[in-house]
C-alpha cells in the first residue's frame, strides 16, 4: 500500500490535469518540516512524507496532524488549495484496491 488509511495525500496534479511544478515541489514542501539528527542525516517529519504514486509526484500527510499541530496541518491544506492540487483519502485508495475487504 503506497499510503496509510489515516492519511491524505496532496497530488501534484491540478483539477485540469496539469503536472504541479517544480518536479521537486514535494520534496521541498516536506523538506521544510524536516530535521537534521546527530548523524547530520536529513529526517522528515514523522507525520509528512515525499512519495510518488502512479507516477505522480505527491505528499502525504497524517491526519493526525490536524490534532497535533493545527496550524501546520492548515498550511499544507492551503497549499493544496491555492495552487489547485487534488486531495486524494488514503481510505478511498485503499478501499480501490481491496474492495472485497469492505463489503
Amino acid at each position: 500500500m503506497i499510503c496509510n488509511p489515516y492519511e491524505v495525500l496532496i497530488q501534484g496534479i491540478t483539477s485540469t490535469g496539469r503536472t504541479f511544478r517544480p518536479s521537486d515541489w514535494a520534496e521541498r514542501l516536506s523538506g521544510i518540516l524536516s530535521t537534521f539528527g546527530h548523524d547530520r542525516k536529513m529526517s522528515y517529519h514523522a507525520y509528512v512524507r515525499p512519495l510518488t504514486h502512479n507516477g505522480i509526484n505527491c505528499v502525504a500527510v497524517d491526519k493526525h496532524l490536524e490534532q497535533i499541530d493545527p496550524n501546520v496541518y492548515a498550511f499544507l491544506m492551503a497549499f493544496a488549495k491555492d495552487n489547485d492540487l487534488q486531495l486524494i483519502d488514503c481510505r478511498t485508495l485503499e478501499q480501490e484496491q481491496f474492495p472485497s475487504q469492505f463489503l
